[in-house]
């Protein structure tokens, strides 16, 4: 599986992949980056499956302030031959001043093909 710090910094790309907009409404890079068997606990206590997530992103707009994410304190842990658990945190800051602080964990897989997620949590923080 390599070393730690290499691994680390592959998962991160790919993670980090997903917080950039033109990404995350991308539906062929959506598809290429999480597994058919994807999960998400959303931090808004929401369930989403593969296909439900990939259908929101992709209508994510423009307009929208979404706020500029700030992803650090990054750590992963491997828990089997073929899978990794990264865990993180982020801050969102949008314009107007809201910010939101939310602990992320997501599971990765290696498949044939590459790394997919698996599984993805966040968890909203003071």
């Amino acid at each position: 599986m390599g070393n730690l710090p290499e691994l680390l910094s592959e998962i991160r790309v790919l993670e980090e992949t997903l917080h950039r907009p033109e990404m995350r409404r991308s539906r062929t890079a959506l598809e290429e980056l999480l597994s058919q068997d994807f999960v998400e606990f959303g931090s808004s206590g929401a369930i989403y499956r593969r296909n439900e997530i990939i259908d929101l992103l992709v209508q994510e707009n423009d307009n929208e302030d979404p706020g500029k994410v700030l992803a650090y304190d990054y750590s992963l842990s491997i828990i089997s031959s073929d899978a990794v658990l990264l865990t993180y945190r982020t801050r969102r800051t949008r314009e107007d001043g809201f910010e939101r602080h939310v602990l992320r964990s997501s599971i990765w897989k290696h498949f044939e093909i590459g790394w997919q997620m698996l599984f993805h949590q966040g968890t909203v923080i003071a």
